[in-house]
């Protein structure tokens, strides 16, 4: 899982939470703990996407353009950090003589796909309204 995910959905349920729906980078950045020029290329995939637009001058910034309740993670995990369940690299080698050796990358491999796929799922369920509810009932904690 890479980390652009968790931040794409920090900065979703922050412009959820936030009146307007509307926050400068620099807002959303100290929000979620990290630099501006972060939250800009994250932001810049997500309204690649349609879920966020900018206004430019005074007053402006990123603004969620959907409802939170129907963004779920599972679409997000697609834009941001879909395959990265998957490793990069595998054990084993193709063209050893050794049944295991040579077939460990495609059996990892489906078993990594069927992870995938059921993360995907799971997140599926899961809106930036329902985490927005969590998050306000730790307030009550």
């Amino acid at each position: 899982m890479n980390s652009e995910f968790t931040i794409a959905v920090h900065s979703l349920v922050y412009l959820a939470f936030l009146p307007e729906r509307m926050a400068p980078s620099e807002a959303i950045a100290e929000n979620v703990s990290t630099n501006p020029a972060r939250i800009r290329k994250v932001m810049s995939c997500l309204k690649r996407g349609g879920y966020v637009d900018t206004r430019e001058g005074a007053g402006g910034g990123y603004r969620l353009m959907l409802d939170p309740a129907d963004v779920n993670l599972a679409d997000i995990y697609r834009l941001m950090a879909q395959g990265s369940v998957i490793p990069s690299w595998c054990s084993g080698d193709p063209d050893m003589d050794c049944v295991v050796g040579s077939n460990m990358q495609e059996v990892m491999d489906g078993i990594f796909c069927k992870a995938e796929k059921q993360l995907e799922a799971y997140f599926g369920g899961i809106t930036i309204s329902d985490v927005l509810g969590q998050i306000k009932e730790c307030e009550q904690c």
